[in-house]
């Protein structure tokens, strides 16, 4: 099921889990953002028709975001509001921004599969973006060097990482069985 309005309404979810993670965590209210991923992943894993292809992706961003949220945090380049459970690491509400983002990848953000540099741009633009309205409007997030720096390494990250996670899944997809075989 990937039809136009379930991709719309899988975009249009996907924000209404980022405003809560962002705006729970600047409230100091951690468990809102987790909250609203779990409602938006089971409801994609159950209505998206990709059970184990979003399975993949939410295994594939959970890793990479973790990496790269947990190495801007221990570096201090980035401070996490509502840091738990560990400061120095990503925080819960970021690894469930992540899980609920790969949400989109086989669905709304889906078109981005087979062009990488178009993936890339995206990156580029969208990550550092999102951080900067967390940290401007919400308080979320904080940056620990100059501001410049940590939105440069952020575009830098997301470019890498977002063409990544498709090749990735490329790579863990299982092929299709030969014909004949059941």
């Amino acid at each position: 099921m990937n039809s136009l309005g379930f991709k719309v309404g899988n975009a249009v979810g996907y924000q209404i889990v980022w405003l809560c993670c962002v705006a729970g965590a600047g409230q100091q209210l951690a468990w809102l953002g987790p909250l609203a991923a779990a409602i938006f992943i089971v409801a994609t894993l159950i209505f998206g028709g990709r059970f184990h292809d979003d399975l993949r992706m939410l295994g594939l961003a959970i890793v990479t975001g973790v990496v790269v949220d947990s190495a801007f945090a221990m570096t201090g380049w980035l401070r996490y509001s509502a840091a738990w459970p560990w400061p120095d690491l990503a925080p819960i509400w970021i690894i469930a921004l992540w899980a609920a983002f790969s949400m989109t990848l086989n669905h709304s953000m889906s078109f981005l599969r087979n062009r990488p540099l178009l993936t890339a741009v995206l990156g580029f633009f969208g990550g550092p973006l999102a951080y900067w309205s967390a940290a401007g409007a919400f308080d979320a997030v904080n940056f620990g060097v100059p501001v410049a720096w940590v939105i440069a390494a952020l575009a830098l990250s997301w470019a890498c990482a977002l063409p990544l996670i498709f090749q990735l899944d490329r790579m863990l997809r299982p092929s299709p069985l030969p014909e004949g075989y059941a």
